[in-house]
């Protein structure tokens, strides 16, 4: 910007967009301080550096609007997690199912962990309790929710993470 330009001669655009052409940069300088504005590097690389006549400090004033603008409207997904037991009631599954469908209707991902704790009880009561209980979880979320990612089977804590249908 302005005298940290250190090129002999630059590629000049003026404030409406006009290309001005090759002359050297003290020449633009002048220009630039005659129309009561700053020079600007736009692009340093190749044999002549393109610079651009403007008001520097409003080109950064508007530029942070337009990211603060743009930060606004923009939606952040969050990863919810709902914990269950692997032999869970019908009931409780039905209120930690309620939670799970108004995080998807608010757009968030959902993770559902089960925790398999004292492995004798999960051996004795069954070895596919968990991966029914997904699958009774998904049925369950049916059309809402798509099935984003599986724990790996040698994992101490099974989970699935459910994202919002595309609608």
């Amino acid at each position: 910007m302005n005298n940290r330009i250190f090129a002999k001669a630059v590629q000049v655009i003026s404030a409406d967009g006009q290309n001005l052409g090759v002359m050297p940069t003290p020449q633009a300088l002048a220009m630039a301080a005659d129309a009561g504005m700053d020079l600007v590097e736009i692009n340093a690389a190749g044999p002549t550096p393109i610079v651009k006549i403007m008001d520097y400090g409003k080109f950064k004033y508007e530029q942070k609007k337009r990211a603060n603008e743009a930060r606004k409207n923009q939606k952040t997904v969050e990863l919810k997690e709902v914990w269950v037991k692997p032999f869970i009631e019908e009931n409780d599954l039905n209120i930690k199912m309620k939670k799970v469908m108004e995080f998807l209707g608010d757009g968030n991902k959902v993770k559902i962990a089960v925790m398999t704790k004292g492995s004798k009880k999960v051996l004795a009561r069954g070895k596919d309790a968990v991966p029914e209980l997904f699958a009774r979880i998904l049925e369950m979320i049916g059309d809402r929710g798509n099935l984003e990612s599986k724990s790996k089977p040698d994992e101490r804590t099974k989970s699935i993470i459910v994202a919002p249908a595309k609608q």
